[in-house]
């Protein structure tokens, strides 16, 4: 990994580990396997962090751009698959 997450200044200790997890977790799903539930869950912790969905836009944007993977279809695909585990290879 060469490339820096999106994060902002103004979020917590906290809710900066909780993005990075959530990013993370984007990797593995292009990477190997996700579980459908744990990608739920870290979305819907990002959406307290981030409840705008223009801001959440820029920063999955910013995510591609640096990193090649679209976190946007990762949740569309969990929302969508019956699988407990899925991948985006």
């Amino acid at each position: 990994m060469n490339y820096q997450y999106p994060l902002d200044e103004t979020w917590s200790k906290q809710e900066i580990i909780d993005v990075v997890n959530f990013f993370s977790l984007m990797e593995k799903a292009y990477e190997s396997k996700v579980n459908r539930q744990n990608v739920l869950a870290v979305y819907s912790r990002l959406k307290e962090i981030i409840p705008s969905k223009s801001e959440e836009k820029k920063v999955f944007d910013a995510f591609e751009k640096e990193s090649g993977y679209s976190s946007y279809k990762v949740v569309k695909k969990a929302r969508e698959t019956n699988e407990e585990l899925f991948s985006m290879k």
